[in-house]
């Protein structure tokens, strides 16, 4: 009876105990080192009560007494340790083999890294670069070897140029693949945006996982020719604690220069001396001193935030954020909102044996577009005119306007009608129009990925995906625009459009793992479906703003799928020796029935060298891989049906009177009935390599791609299929080229650390073929319109020449260097000088380009920089060959241009657009960003972390080039909207 009592008040105390509660406090370290690990999360079992340990691993958390803490860290196992009333609780974290071999996401799954055998690089948000990014490519910049990326300008919300390894196609699409969260999207951009990728907040962002070479693209298909980029968005964890983030920053945006134009003074010296004082021209001349450049531009003011939720109930973990930017741009009236919100749950069931995904991001832009003509402008307008005239009738801005008549109609006529051929007033192309548009978007798929009980080692995966937007815009200019007025019909432009994408998804696979201890071999199989479907519509309606006129009323609608089988083979032996096997097979509804299927293989083998056992123990990593792969391209804009004949109406000007009625024509166009895919084929060589414990890593790839069948926009003879050009498939052209990396990790202490990365890029483009039969006398495919003249062109495909080369004289100059007016080489002494005397003179894209980086951390200081060099891409200056000429000084219509600084070095007469002493190394070294931060910590009970920092993007630029910036996407300088120098300020803060 004694013993049943004990046993009984025994029970009382220790349930008296469990239901009080405790304050537990211990350290957490390293199993490996024994040092302390900061941020690891502790949280009371099937409780959302948690905290993390401070930056010495120390932590405390108030709990009952028979509570379960769950001990959880990145790259560590999860702990789960009964409190069983202990006050005092120290944990030692076990490293999780299966993260330090850091799982890479593949298409249609994942790979441990070290068992990947194509060449795939994946970016964390650790990693990214720092300021005020509206477009989420902009963060990985410079990070990648292979992945040049060029922004198109410095407009809120700009898109990008994005090229892996090299163009692979003329007139077809260049750019990659982008999927993000499983769903493949359109790249043929939304209306009313700049860049379709600016719908995902750059916050939401994981990770970028670029994959390069076939063997990593083939299971992709018919859209990998041009490589794939996986963006994946952040996500709940499970035993994660409730955690709330804010995000937020305020930036300022300032010129880096301006194009070095002629002053009011300089500008009335020249008049003056080429015309004489109180000539025509010089009567034209006004009394201000007129800047157009400082009074298009401001300095541009921006905020962004985002506020984030994120925790881990037991089954469900969730992250949900909505965010919000207001960024005014460097040029007058240029504005960019934008409201993002995103969703994401994974809860599992079943034991885990069913894990469900679902994501869902939204999103609303408000854009006011600039006219970015008033950037040209204002490099050509008379610096000595005043940039109001209150007598004006033009919205009161300085205008050219002919002579009144002698017998005015109105006050325009009365004031003088305005010179049509004459330059627009700057800011009045600003301030006058009015060009906006609304775009909501929706982006999610649900995923289902099931473990089979009876047979664990197989799972059933199925992705249903939706990319849903619809655009709608206006612009407007006033009848009383200068440069739109109209005094027989009512002037001014009133016009909308409207459109509506939709691109739904079904994809559905198997995925079987097994390990065969019998032979130390691992065998993960993968087979499956997908059915894509791309949908859109729109229309637009144009008038005068009367309505009496109307130039614009045209709709489509249209659609393409894509219907593909694919299969995946990933073998390992010994965890030394893999082997990847892929093959997939597309139909697309953009090709005949007799064209429409393309098979695509690849194959890949690799060697994990370092675990031999005569590699020595410093190299802790030394993979060797070989890939060979085919990979297609149909992405050919909007065309969905380039194989059957069409007709199109003709607009205004081509009509016929029948009695009182004008009729529209139509016109047929030009079409391939068997057209089909282009495809690129790829070989690869790689080595991963790594030593002194993995501090210092790094990658070597050597890569041949040769795309065929090239999808082509060529002239043909006269009659055929009734039209002058055609799309077809016509010519090869082929990239080679040598990537490298490196990382380092130079310190690694608990107070300090830091980090070092370097990446260079060599890619060598050609042409080899580019008709049906060998014609040595054919030039090639002009291209790269030029400002100037109407259809000029100076660039040109040609056989044996990289893509979009400089097409141009060879200018012939002064023993003083000046270049002689009018005057070229007869390269082949003909004594005739025509576009056979033109030579192919470097190319746009560069030969070599390189990203660098670095970040320091000293305690909770930290301090990072990135930049990138492109070197051997060359620019023509198409500011100078416009505005560098004498000539253009004065209109006999009655108005004076203002020239470039160029001109005291030329001092050419006339234009010579198609010289090259027009061209110029755009070579350059771009301080992408430099950012300071501070890490508070233990400042307030219930904030676990604050950080606050200061960002200058682009910081500074080092170049030989002339001109404003040398980065243009298509090597041709014409009045880029440029790129600001942002100063941001912002801070991170944890709940």
């Amino acid at each position: 009876m004694k013993k049943l009592i004990l046993v009984f008040f025994s029970l009382l105390l220790i349930q008296a105990m469990g239901a009080q509660t405790i304050r537990v406090s211990g350290e957490v370290t390293d199993a490996v080192e024994g040092s302390s690990l900061p941020g690891v999360n502790v949280v009371e079992l099937g409780t959302t009560n948690g905290t993390i340990t401070d930056v010495n691993g120390n932590y405390s958390i108030s709990v009952p007494g028979n509570a379960t803490l769950v001990f959880s860290y990145v790259g560590y196992l999860p702990q789960e340790i009964a409190v069983a009333g202990q006050t005092n609780i120290n944990v030692t974290m076990q490293l999780d083999v299966v993260a330090i071999a850091e799982v890479v996401t593949i298409g249609y799954g994942t790979v441990r890294k070290q068992d990947a055998t194509g060449s795939v690089v994946a970016i964390t948000s650790d990693d990214f670069n720092q300021g005020a990014i509206t477009s989420p490519i902009e963060l990985v910049a410079g990070k990648i070897p292979g992945l040049l990326i060029t922004n198109s300008g410095g407009q809120p919300g700009a898109g990008s140029t994005i090229r892996i390894r090299g163009g692979s196609s003329l007139s077809a699409s260049n750019d990659p693949l982008v999927v993000i969260d499983g769903v493949p999207v359109d790249n043929d951009g939304i209306a009313g945006m700049s860049s379709p990728l600016s719908t995902v907040n750059p916050h939401d962002i994981a990770s970028f996982t670029v994959l390069k070479d076939a063997s990593a693209t083939a299971i992709y298909g018919a859209r990998a020719s041009n490589g794939v980029i996986i963006i994946e968005t952040k996500k709940g964890k499970k035993n994660q604690p409730f955690t709330v983030s804010y995000d937020g920053y305020l930036s300022l945006s300032t010129r880096t220069g301006e194009q070095e134009v002629l002053s009011a003074d300089q500008f009335r010296e020249i008049i003056r001396e080429r015309y004489g004082v109180n000539s025509i021209q010089d009567t034209l001349m006004g009394n201000e001193n007129t800047n157009w450049q400082d009074e298009i531009f401001r300095t541009g003011i921006g905020h962004d935030h985002t506020l984030s939720f994120r925790g881990g109930l037991k089954a469900i973990p969730y992250r949900a954020s909505v965010g919000y930017s207001d960024v005014n741009g460097l040029l007058l009236n240029s504005n960019m909102k934008r409201v993002t919100s995103s969703v994401n749950l994974s809860p599992t069931f079943f034991d885990d044996h069913l894990k469900v995904n679902l994501n869902v991001k939204g999103m609303y832009i408000k854009n006011h577009f600039a006219d970015q003509g008033a950037v040209g402008a204002a490099k050509s307008f008379d610096p000595t005119q005043p940039v109001k005239d209150p007598n004006s009738p033009y919205g009161g801005f300085f205008t050219w306007h002919q002579a009144p008549p002698l017998e005015p109609q109105n006050q325009f006529e009365e004031f003088g009608l305005p010179i049509a051929l004459a330059p627009r007033n700057p800011l009045a192309m600003l301030e006058m129009p009015t060009n906006t548009s609304d775009v909501y978007r929706i982006l999610g798929n649900l995923e289902f990925d099931y473990k089979l009980h009876f047979l664990p080692d197989l799972r059933a995966h199925l992705n249903l995906g939706l990319d849903k937007s619809t655009s709608d815009g206006i612009y407007f200019t006033p009848e009383n625009a200068a440069w739109n007025y109209d005094a027989l019909d009512g002037g001014g432009i009133d016009g909308v459009y409207t459109q509506d994408k939709k691109n739904e998804l079904l994809d559905f696979y198997v995925n079987y793992v097994k390990d065969i201890d019998a032979i130390d071999s691992r065998i993960d199989a993968t087979a499956g479906y997908s059915w894509q479907h791309f949908w859109r519509q729109g229309t637009t309606y144009e008038t005068n703003v009367a309505e009496t006129v109307i130039n614009y009323d045209t709709d489509y609608k249209s659609e393409s799928y894509i219907i593909s089988f694919f299969g995946r083979l990933n073998y390992v032996l010994k965890d030394k020796y893999l082997l990847t096997a892929t093959l997939r097979q597309d139909g697309s509804s953009k090709f005949s029935p007799d064209t429409r299927w393309g098979l695509f293989p690849s194959v890949a083998l690799a060697w994990n060298i370092a675990d031999e056992q005569f590699i020595p123990d410093f190299l802790n990593t030394l993979k060797l891989r070989l890939g060979y792969g085919v990979t297609g391209q149909q992405n050919i804009g909007d065309n969905d049906y380039p194989y059957i004949p069409r007709y199109t109406y003709g607009g205004a000007n081509a009509q016929y009177l029948f009695g009182d009625t004008f009729i529209t024509t139509i016109r047929p166009e030009g079409y391939d009935a068997n057209i089909k895919w282009e495809e690129t084929t790829t070989w690869n060589a790689g080595l991963d390599y790594g030593f002194l414990n993995n501090r210092i890593i790094g990658t070597v790839d050597l890569y041949y791609r040769a795309t065929s069948d090239l999808i082509n926009f060529i002239p043909v003879p006269a009659g055929t299929n009734l039209t002058n050009y055609i799309l077809t498939n016509v010519g090869d052209l082929t990239n080679k080229g040598v990537e490298f990396s490196i990382n380092a990790n130079i310190i690694s202490k608990v107070n300090m650390s830091w980090d070092l990365g370097f990446n260079a890029t060599y890619n060598k483009n050609e042409i080899t073929r580019l008709t049906a039969i060998d014609d040595p006398n054919y030039l090639g495919v002009r291209t790269g319109g030029i400002s100037g003249a109407v259809g000029n062109t100076i660039q040109m495909h040609s056989v044996g020449y990289p893509t979009s080369s400089f097409f141009v004289y060879e200018q012939v100059y002064q023993p003083d260097g000046t270049p002689i007016q009018d005057l070229y080489v007869d390269r082949n002494n003909d004594g005739i000088l025509n576009d056979n005397d033109k030579y192919h003179y470097k190319k746009p894209a560069p030969d070599v380009f390189m990203g660098f980086s670095s970040y320091y951390r000293y305690k909770d200081f930290d301090f990072t920089f990135a930049g990138r060099i492109n070197l051997g891409n060359y620019v023509y200056n198409n500011n100078k060959s416009t505005s560098g000429t004498y000539s253009d000084l004065y209109n006999t219509s009655g108005f004076l241009n203002n020239l470039t600084t160029d001109i005291y070095d030329s001092k050419l007469q006339s234009p010579c657009y198609n010289s090259d002493y027009y061209m110029e190394n755009g070579s350059f070294l771009r301080m992408d960003n430099i950012s300071a931060g501070y890490n508070f910590t233990e400042i307030i009970k219930y904030i676990s972390s604050l950080r606050v920092y200061a960002t200058v993007q682009n910081a500074f630029l080092i170049t030989k080039y002339g001109g404003l910036d040398p980065e243009v996407d298509n090597g041709i300088d014409n009045s880029l909207y440029p790129r600001p120098r942002n100063f941001q300020f912002g801070v991170s803060v944890q709940f």
